[in-house]
């Protein structure tokens, strides 16, 4: 394939070093030595996670044990399983994953067996939920006797305890919702006479809290995606000073441009999508279709580079433009620029080439 074909994902490798590394210096100017790199965003497309490689990165993780088995041959010092693991996988996860997420005893004891049979110990994180209510703990429950049945464990390695937030219920982190991780940390500690390694304190939502002295210093790990591939943090969605924040870009073409009513002519029902459509009478407008679709992400997330273009709809291969104000022809190519969830799901599109430059 060549890289002229489109429609195409352009991911510069350069930006995605130096924001890397920029997060990475960050994160240990604010007391956090350790960084999980959350790769999920790349479909398990090798060549863009080997370019991190070049980082000062050591840890990469993925919320599929298919794509950690991808990665298995590259240099990172570990790999972590990002998502609690199914017991249909323990015997992957004992064999690709240094490290996983965990919070259910029954899944733990599982990996503890399998880890017996293949020689080997697996090390944990136990994820506590401080009250977004994604996976975890509730961490005002007794969880003292299931910390204990851990330590039974001879095949275990429990490095610590984590937590996540936004994802689910948008709880943003602050010093009080963090202080709730550190006072399980040092509950476990001081009633079971162990010491932790890891403190977990989320995601690029908790880099909001940089440089503002309340990240608790207990706090020295952080799992870090959407700030380092879109330099933004992810409490209120802003951009951080310094970094890059278009590393990403997409392209398609036009494979149909015309001047046609804006208002469909005649009674309106469902569309393909079993979705009423909401459809605004702007008169004649000049159309313009590009060859990508609701299959490949949702079409509310591109965003044209050319203000003068407005997406106004699409199925699910098709991309419907007004480009009443532009001066487009026929197989030229629109840019936008993406979000984190049009990345997602344009990486795990087959249908979308990956240009890196």
């Amino acid at each position: 394939m060549s890289d002229r074909m489109y429609p195409r994902i352009v991911i510069s490798k350069q930006k995605l070093v130096e924001n890397t590394n920029q997060i990475i210096q960050m994160a240990k100017n604010n007391h956090i030595p350790f960084i999980t790199m959350v790769v999920k965003a790349f479909a398990g497309d090798k060549e863009i996670v080997k370019v991190l490689e070049q980082t000062n990165i050591t840890c990469i993780g993925d919320s599929r044990i298919q794509n950690l088995i991808t990665f298995n041959d590259l240099s990172f010092h570990h790999k972590m399983l990002l998502r609690i693991p199914m017991l249909s996988e323990v015997s992957d996860v004992i064999k690709y994953a240094d490290i996983s997420l965990n919070s259910e005893l029954k899944v733990i004891k599982a990996l503890n067996e399998e880890a017996k049979k293949q020689n080997k110990n697996h090390a944990i994180l136990i994820m506590f939920d401080i009250g977004d209510l994604r996976e975890g703990i509730y961490y005002t429950s007794d969880y003292l006797p299931l910390i204990k049945e851990i330590l039974q464990l001879d095949h275990i390695v429990l490095k610590g305890i984590g937590t996540n937030l936004t994802c689910y219920g948008g709880l943003v982190p602050s010093k009080a919702i963090l202080s709730r991780l550190v006072n399980i940390k040092n509950n476990i500690e001081s009633n079971l006479n162990i010491k932790l390694d890891i403190i977990s304190g989320g995601n690029s939502s908790s880099v909001t809290l940089f440089d503002k002295h309340i990240i608790p210093k207990e706090i020295n790990h952080l799992r870090l995606g959407e700030s380092i591939l879109f330099g933004k943090e992810t409490s209120y969605s802003t951009n951080i000073e310094g970094l890059n924040h278009n590393v990403f870009s997409f392209e398609a073409e036009i494979i149909e441009l015309k001047e046609k009513p804006s208002y469909p002519d005649g009674e309106i029902s469902i569309n393909s999508f079993g979705e009423k459509p909401v459809i605004e009478d702007l008169g004649l407008m000049k159309r313009a279709i590009l060859a990508i679709g609701k299959q490949d992400t949702i079409l509310s997330n591109l965003d044209p580079v050319d203000k003068n273009i407005k997406i106004i709809g699409g199925s699910s291969d098709h991309l419907i433009l007004d480009v009443t104000k532009s001066d487009y022809k026929l197989g030229d190519i629109v840019k936008f620029n993406i979000n984190y969830p049009a990345l997602v799901h344009l990486m795990n599109s087959s249908y979308i080439k990956k240009v890196y430059k």
